[in-house]
């Protein structure tokens, strides 16, 4: 039995299920977040200081770490009352946090990676800890518990990490880290002798999590129109500038379409409708993720074939033009199969697409190489809506 204390620091059937305002505020600071790695990616394909590979892994690392913050936070309100005053503390301490470990991203890995790293424990062990003492261990003091044990072990990563001078030995030990803390929160946070945390479907505010995934997705597609707003405004404004400012938008707008296509616009309903929401929740954030990736990866893609259309299509290039498409149509087939238990051929046909025109890409411009990936988008985006119109509305369900 919960106490009347425990109730008022969790959701319940008066709670607002919709994001409150202050936590559309903090979305603010992940729209800049967003912008520094696809800053560090652009400056990586053009520049080649780092090397492009290194780029993307250091990139990739960065956007981990910015993204298991974000997580845990929007899981959190979605289990306890974001209303409560304790929470909201929480959610601008977040806020704070967020916003230093976005200022050190283009510099992250160099001299600002101390700054990164220790922020971003100190934020995750902070706020774990301020809300055990603030709320004197309600309403599940274990929980508190398990997650400091996954944060312990991953902490000395992470700070040693930000304190070497050595770039690999700081890629391999954030790599390791990073890898420690998805596991705790993909499994629940397991400890010994208290097991791992699991959290019913009636303690879960189905719709707000729904939307909370659903708004940080518009967030990242927000981030590629930032791009391409950026990336056309400094041009000359030629024929060829013009046209790949105009493919670029096309092409955000069938990545929308193809998200919120059914499953998309379900999740709530997913999740209210699966025997196991956690896990199903849990699945669908790492799927958001790589869809997130996919939509960053794609609007560096956009900023390299509008600025440089014609010429020369150096082969790294085509891993954010072909590649980041190809990422996001994997994440969105992952969503579709935990929403519906199947994935649309559409999708599958997308990807092996994108796959078989990769070795002939190098020879076309960079350009054409966008168009030939927005045609992709394009026939997936029309093969929904071809079946979508012969078959009724779908209902979730869930393979778990």
């Amino acid at each position: 039995m919960r106490s009347a204390s425990d109730v008022r620091l969790l959701r319940d059937d008066a709670t607002r299920q919709r994001a409150t305002f202050l936590e559309l505020f903090l979305d603010l600071v992940f729209v800049f977040a967003l912008t520094r790695i696809s800053a560090r990616l652009i400056v990586d394909f053009t520049d080649g200081h780092r090397g492009v590979y290194a780029g993307l892994g250091q990139a990739l690392l960065l956007f981990l770490a910015l993204w298991a913050v974000w997580s845990v936070t929007v899981w959190s309100t979605s289990w306890l009352d974001p209303d409560a005053p304790i929470v909201q503390t929480v959610i601008i301490m977040t806020l704070v946090g967020a916003m230093t470990m976005a200022v050190a991203v283009p510099d992250g890995f160099g001299a600002r990676a101390s700054l990164f790293a220790i922020t971003l424990v100190t934020l995750q062990i902070g706020r774990v800890v301020f809300f055990h003492l603030a709320g004197h261990g309600r309403p599940d003091p274990h929980q508190s518990i398990r997650i400091l044990f996954w944060f312990g072990l991953s902490t000395p990563l992470w700070v040693g990490g930000g304190l070497v001078t050595d770039g690999t030995v700081r890629g391999a030990l954030w790599t390791l880290a990073v890898l420690i803390d998805y596991t705790g929160l993909f499994l629940g946070w397991p400890t010994p002798r208290l097991g791992a945390r699991r959290i019913g479907v009636q303690m879960i505010a189905a719709e707000h999590l729904a939307e909370r995934y659903q708004q940080f997705l518009l967030i990242a597609l927000g981030e590629a129109i930032f791009v391409i707003g950026l990336a056309f405004s400094g041009s000359e404004f030629h024929t060829d500038q013009t046209g790949g400012f105009v493919l670029a938008l096309a092409s955000t707008v069938l990545l929308w379409r193809i998200y919120f296509h059914v499953a998309g616009g379900v999740l709530g309903a997913a999740v209210d409708r699966s025997g196991d929401p956690a896990r199903l929740a849990t699945g669908m954030a790492f799927a958001h993720m790589v869809m997130i990736a996919g939509i960053v990866l794609t609007g560096v893609g956009f900023e390299l074939f509008i600025t440089e259309p014609l010429g020369h299509l150096p082969a790294a290039w085509l891993i954010a033009i072909l590649g980041g498409p190809a990422l996001f149509l994997t994440g969105r087939s992952t969503l579709e199969y935990q929403v519906f238990a199947r994935v649309s051929r559409s999708r599958l046909a997308g990807l092996l697409a994108l796959g078989l025109l990769a070795p002939a890409a190098p020879h076309l411009q960079p350009l054409t190489a966008g168009a030939v990936a927005a045609v992709v988008l394009l026939g997936v985006a029309a093969a929904d809506t071809r079946r979508s119109r012969r078959r009724p509305a779908e209902t979730p369900a869930p393979p778990y």
